[in-house]
């Protein structure tokens, strides 16, 4: 009985340590905070995060619309940062150009985002992983 308690201690210690390389997938926002006010996420419409290896493409969806691309970039993770620069607005962006470090985390099919921007609001969103 020790020795089993011992084994599942160990792999859940371990298990805990697994470094992910990418966010590859999509994934749908959830809602999420900016200046410590809550907000939902939009019930007429929704956004997505397509990531790849290295680069997001982030997107608007509405029902009977073609997808509309708002947003895209580079980003890069190490064990709990993860870093975006936005190379493209559909809209302009104070944002555009600049490295944004975010801390963030994956409970099972969610990712939490939390940074602070470069106008000093901190911001932190929820993305639901759809594929």
């Amino acid at each position: 009985m020790r020795k089993s308690l011992s084994v599942i201690i160990t792999v859940l210690v371990l298990s805990s340590f697994v470094k992910i390389s990418s966010l590859k997938g999509t994934w749908q926002y959830a809602g999420g905070m900016s200046g410590g006010k809550f907000y939902s996420a939009p019930k007429d419409y929704s956004q997505q995060r397509v990531y790849t290896k290295d680069k997001f493409e982030a997107f608007l969806l509405e029902k009977g619309e073609k997808p509309l691309k708002y947003e895209s970039g580079d980003y890069s993770l190490t064990a709990d940062s993860c870093f975006e620069t936005q190379t493209y607005s559909l809209q302009p962006s104070f944002l555009t150009g600049k490295l944004i470090h975010y801390s963030y985390t994956i409970k099972n099919d969610t990712l939490f985002l939390k940074g602070k921007l470069p106008n000093g609001i901190e911001v932190e969103d929820f993305w639901k992983k759809v594929k």
